[in-house]
């Protein structure tokens, strides 16, 4: 019952209540007493940390991992590990050379820590099943990983060196789209391109350099039979259109935005969308009450396409 009712959710339509989705991460670690670089590097850890968040929160849904450097370390990016948090990217082959001059190539399951991945999964699935909580994947989205693949540069590259820009992009959807895949395979049944950083672009470029590189991802997710979902993080306000209108099933927002206007968005579009539960001020800080910062959002957002999540 709870995963039909998120999986609705995601489509749009009406639920009995806002099915709930923890974006743990590596807050797993944390509950099984781990460190996150040991836990994101061990799939039998990685699982016991997946299944006991979900059965300790009552969750409808959870993420695999939240860990957007899974696909720039599958070809090759250096990555900088900590105790308390996700990985970080530290190399940027693309800095100074497109995808192909640098000799990129597209990864295998063998690639990077995707055997981790599908092992962890393996363990993780049935025992989800049994708490009729639905598998996530999350993939790192094109302008997301452009920058973990370029660096910085990618940002004014996307008005000043377009060309550039747009190899760099292309490769990165292409390699989200094979992520796709592989967290199909995994038996993920909702699957997120995950983008924080699209918000800090114009609508027409985000048109230009986000839209286009989701495409055959979400096509790859479709095909498949699976629910396929947008993230995007910050004050998206501007690109929210873009965001309603890039083909996926559902969106999600970070705490910033306003949950009246998400809804309203949501509801026009006929898409499902998530939050608004405040990570940092709620949940992180405790500046204002988890609880009735819950209570709100819950009352914005309704029982039409509304996943509760945090922000």
């Amino acid at each position: 019952m709870a995963k039909k009712m998120l999986l609705d959710a995601y489509h749009g339509k009406k639920t009995i209540r806002a099915p709930w989705v923890p974006y743990a991460g590596v807050h797993c670690a944390f509950l099984i007493n781990e460190p996150a670089d040991k836990m994101l590097q061990d799939p039998e850890l990685l699982a016991k940390g997946i299944v006991h968040t979900a059965r300790r929160y009552q969750a409808d849904g959870i993420p695999l991992v939240f860990d957007l450097s899974m696909e720039a370390h599958s070809v090759g990016c250096e990555l900088k590990w900590w105790k308390d948090n996700v990985p970080s990217v530290k190399s940027h082959p693309c800095s100074n050379k497109t995808p192909a001059e640098a000799g990129l190539q597209l990864p295998d399951k063998n690639s990077g820590r995707w055997p981790v991945l599908f092992e962890a999964a393996r363990i993780a699935r049935p025992q989800l099943d049994e708490l009729d909580c639905v598998l996530m994947g999350l993939c790192c989205g094109p302008l997301t990983l452009a920058s973990h693949l370029a660096g910085v540069r990618i940002f004014t590259d996307v008005y000043k060196h377009p060309e550039f820009a747009s190899e760099v992009c292309q490769f990165a959807g292409e390699l989200g789209t094979v992520a796709a895949g592989f967290y199909a395979e995994m038996g993920c049944e909702i699957i997120a391109i995950v983008d924080p950083v699209a918000s800090q672009i114009k609508p027409e470029t985000f048109k230009k350099y986000v839209t286009p590189h989701c495409q055959e991802t979400i096509k790859t997710i479709h095909d498949a039979g699976l629910t396929s979902s947008f993230f995007i993080c910050g004050n998206a306000t501007r690109v929210m259109e873009n965001v309603c209108t890039i083909g996926t099933h559902s969106f999600a927002i970070d705490e910033q935005m306003n949950m009246n206007f998400i809804r309203d968005m949501a509801l026009k579009h006929k898409v499902g969308f998530g939050g608004n539960l405040k990570l940092t001020l709620a949940l992180s800080l405790g500046l204002i009450s988890p609880r009735e910062d819950a209570i709100v959002s819950l009352a914005a957002g309704g029982q039409q396409g509304y996943t509760f999540s945090p922000g």
